[in-house]
């Protein structure tokens, strides 16, 4: 397949029949590698480099479709970096980012398609869908999320659980009062999500259970094989996700 030009964006039916080819950014990390394994075993996959922050770059720019960040609040800002300096998608994986990482990251949207995806599961993506229109249907029900996540999180409550807050907001027109957020730190518990509709006499709950590390990973490979097929700029989960389940019909 010939390379596109960085900046440029690729069509969809010309990416669908190349490989994706990917830099990890945060290899040495848990997530790093759980998304290393499963391209190596994805024929429509290569793993262009794995790097971290203090690693230098050996690949040039035209021969990689994506760098994919799970890392740390520094580590996505060079990651963001990285991105700029190959001309391709940026997917960060990322939570906890600060002002000036996001900073970092809205400067590389001016010239690369950019992601910024707390959670990089397809089922997420339509719990979020679900919370959206049980908010919509039941107004006046009370609102809680319960997120429960291992020990060795730092972030609460986590990106999965505010992107589902935000969820709710859209279904009832107001933002959820932060309060009815909770945030579980326990054992290793990979990540659990609960939205919770409680009303007169009734209770609805959407949740999503999280089993193994090897679902982001995937995640993240597929939702950048979409993002490398985007223009330049800021892309929400939501947009690949609407583009996923107009391709199923």
């Amino acid at each position: 397949m010939t390379s596109a030009p960085p900046n440029a964006p690729r069509r969809t039916e010309d990416f669908a029949v190349g490989t994706l080819r990917i830099v990890i950014h945060g290899a040495r990390g848990r997530m790093g590698g759980r998304i290393a394994a499963c391209a190596e075993a994805d024929a429509a996959c290569t793993v262009a480099q794995r790097i971290d922050r203090d690693d230098a770059l050996a690949v040039r720019a035209g021969d990689v479709d994506a760098v994919l960040d799970f890392s740390s609040s520094e580590g996505a800002a060079h990651a963001a970096s990285v991105a700029e300096a190959l001309g391709c998608a940026l997917l960060v994986g990322t939570t906890g980012l600060s002002d000036g990482t996001l900073a970092a990251i809205d400067r590389a949207a001016r010239r690369v398609p950019v992601m910024v995806a707390p959670n990089t599961s397809l089922g997420v993506a339509v719990a979020r869908r679900l919370a959206t229109e049980a908010a919509r249907l039941l107004p006046g029900f009370d609102v809680d999320i319960v997120e429960t996540h291992h020990v060795r999180k730092l972030d609460a409550p986590s990106g999965t659980a505010r992107s589902l807050a935000e969820a709710v907001s859209r279904g009832r027109g107001e933002a959820i009062d932060p309060a009815r957020i909770h945030s579980v730190r326990a054992g290793d518990v990979v990540g659990d999500h609960e939205v919770a509709f409680s009303g007169p006499g009734e209770r609805i709950s959407v949740v999503h259970r999280a089993t193994s590390r090897d679902l982001f990973a995937l995640g993240a490979i597929r939702m950048a094989r979409w993002l490398a097929t985007q223009p330049a700029g800021r892309h929400a989960a939501d947009a690949w996700f609407d583009d996923l389940v107009r391709g199923r019909g």
